[in-house]
């Protein structure tokens, strides 16, 4: 029998389909097996290289994979699409998943460790809570109104409504009251979840040195500093701070063809959430540059002197992506280069 080079899982809940090839792409098997069979599947096989798409459950297979001795690649799913050949099966995609794994200039996605995927769902959970906390605050506002009931947009009004809804002056229906004090406890108990949360991953950011220097940076709280060191891959893997910002998708997309250049807005593509928490900071920043002005001779000055808001915001979300790679990768803090200019 030919040797086996690599081999495509296909991963399921249940039933996962596996694709054996040699190192010229001829297939040596391509079979079914149930979830409890996986260990002792790749335990038998002679190491090699484990091919795998990206998505729910990977990292854990990786890294149980990775640890009887094998080559683990994650490959984004987007990637492995091009290589399916026909009607999509399971058979397919693993046989896909093995052809995209073997070319030499594919792009592979870095395992994530059991600390990195902790961290991750502290995060996710933060902003599962915080949407869901969202959708209560319009519901309370939408049948609030529905009474002749309006208050200014913003969390922090939201207690106004809340305050009318036992108020006699107003006579509510004691009906709708019961349905609306159930919403005001459902955003009462979800501000307490989220405090916790957020407590939590302010003591992770206070207790991590790589962290706390992220933190320097303006618009990087302990949020977007726990979400660096969670979801932002080893900085080894980008050449320098612009390919990380174009990872994160804050770099213009290409639609250019026929010697000729177009470029449209932002691609959005990479780590979406990293992303939101970048434009999120670098709104901050730039709310606080309009009350108070920046130096004019200051980059963040020339920009909101000669440029539209949104523009700055993402080119000042850019330009935090490159310092946090430049941090990650040669260490040391954030230092503003026009005061250490003229401290000099």
């Amino acid at each position: 029998m030919s040797e086996v080079i690599i081999i495509g899982l296909d991963l399921a809940k249940t039933v996962f389909q596996v694709h054996g090839a040699t190192s010229d792409g001829r297939m040596v098997f391509s079979r079914r097996l149930r979830r409890g069979e996986v260990i002792s599947f790749f335990a038998r096989q002679a190491r090699c290289i484990v091919a795998m798409e990206a998505c729910g459950g990977s990292h854990h297979w990786a890294r149980e994979i990775g640890a009887l001795g094998h080559e683990v690649r994650l490959l984004p799913a987007i990637y492995v699409k091009a290589y399916v050949k026909r009607n999509k099966t399971d058979a397919a995609d693993a046989e896909a998943i093995c052809e995209a794994a073997m070319r030499q200039n594919m792009r592979f996605v870095p395992v994530k460790s059991v600390d990195q995927q902790a961290l991750t769902t502290l995060l996710r959970t933060r902003s599962l809570l915080e949407r869901q906390r969202t959708q209560t605050i319009n519901s309370l506002r939408g049948l609030m109104n529905e009474f002749g009931q309006v208050a200014p947009a913003g969390p922090r009004h939201v207690a106004t409504l809340i305050a009318r809804i036992d108020d006699e002056a107003i006579g509510l229906p004691e009906a709708a009251r019961m349905g609306l004090r159930i919403l005001a406890e459902t955003i009462a108990h979800q501000n307490e979840q989220m405090a916790i949360l957020d407590k939590q991953l302010q003591a992770l950011a206070r207790q991590d040195e790589t962290a706390k220097r992220l933190m320097t940076i303006p618009g990087v709280g302990p949020i977007s500093a726990v979400a660096l060191m969670a979801l932002m891959p080893d900085p080894a893997n980008f050449t320098c701070g612009r390919t990380f910002g174009a990872w994160l998708g804050l770099t213009p997309a290409e639609h250019s063809s026929g010697g000729k250049q177009r470029q449209g807005g932002i691609s959005k593509r990479g780590e979406k959430f990293l992303r939101r928490l970048l434009l999120l900071g670098a709104t901050a920043v730039v709310r606080q540059a309009l009350k108070r002005p920046p130096n004019p001779r200051s980059w963040l000055g020339k920009m909101l002197a000669t440029k539209p808001r949104m523009v700055v915001i993402t080119a000042l979300a850019n330009k935090t992506a490159r310092v946090i790679w430049a941090i990650r990768a040669k260490g040391g803090v954030y230092q503003d280069q026009h005061t250490s200019a003229m401290a000099a």
